[in-house]
């Protein structure tokens, strides 16, 4: 070490600097604990109270249930989705009589639950068998399952279209503009440049409404539609065991779960070029 070296004070070794624990902080930890407690308590509810007379009985019906609940709301959302646009174009008409239409359609089915539209589908077009005999539709009203479709679609439908008009009223004029300006027609518009664009800004909350419409498909157990939750009553009604509902819980967060990656996979892919 040289003289120089020698007078020249060591320099203090920097302060670390103690961040104070905040409230916030804290209550995010508890919670997390809380919830791998409670994770870990279903967890040794599943394990301690496994039936293996119960699951070989009942678990083809929640097999068969499974495929009664993803048909029904495939059906529905591929049916409302194709409702969904000329609402959606009636909604942005000019034309008052279209306008006021279609939004006293998207009014009401979004204003009212799901709950009481099957019903007033299921009941009330019941209470019509010989006027629906006459023309011959009887034999769909009177099929539970075909009315839970009906509610669920014309639901879904008005939803759908909300999305499909936010998205295209997002898509900036001067894309409108720009291809007036190449003489390009209205459809080759709509269809080249339009579309695409709002479907892009139309990807997560359609992402939602499948969502929204697989939790909600639950209720068409209650006009005997045995989808998944149809087969949870059927089981607990015979077993008396709590455990039927805690499975069917399972079911539909793993439905939910795969969705949700599939979906923000399929995000992901189609705006990639987007965060370039």
């Amino acid at each position: 070490m040289s003289y120089v070296q020698e007078l020249i004070p060591p320099r203090p070794a920097p302060a670390v600097a103690i961040k104070p624990v905040s409230a916030s902080r804290i209550t995010g930890v508890v919670l997390l604990t809380l919830w791998a407690l409670l994770g870990v308590a279903l967890v040794y509810m599943i394990v301690s109270g496994w039936d293996v007379e119960k699951f070989t009985r009942y678990g083809p019906r929640y097999l068969s249930g499974l495929w009664v609940t993803l048909s029904l709301v495939g059906v529905s959302l591929a049916l409302g989705a194709l409702l969904s646009l000329p609402i959606a174009f009636a909604r942005m008409s000019s034309n008052r009589f279209l306008n006021a239409l279609a939004y006293g359609y998207v009014y009401v089915f979004r204003g009212t639950p799901l709950l009481a539209q099957l019903y007033l589908i299921y009941y009330g077009f019941g209470s019509f068998r010989p006027q629906l005999e006459a023309v011959g539709l009887w034999w769909f009203f009177r099929e539970a399952w075909y009315c839970g479709m009906l509610s669920m679609m014309l639901n879904t439908a008005a939803y759908q279209a909300e999305i499909l008009r936010g998205a295209i009223l997002s898509v900036p004029k001067g894309q409108f503009e720009g291809a007036q300006s190449l003489g390009l027609p209205a459809s080759v518009t709509f269809r080249k440049i339009v579309l695409p664009q709002a479907l892009i800004v139309a990807l997560r909350p359609y992402g939602n409404e499948i969502i929204l419409m697989i939790k909600g498909s639950a209720i068409v157990a209650v006009v005997t539609v045995l989808d998944l939750m149809g087969q949870t009553r059927y089981a607990f009604s015979r077993t008396f065991d709590y455990q039927a509902y805690l499975w069917a819980a399972i079911f539909y967060l793993s439905i939910v779960e795969l969705l949700r990656h599939a979906w923000a996979a399929i995000e992901a892919r189609l705006t990639r070029h987007l965060k370039r």
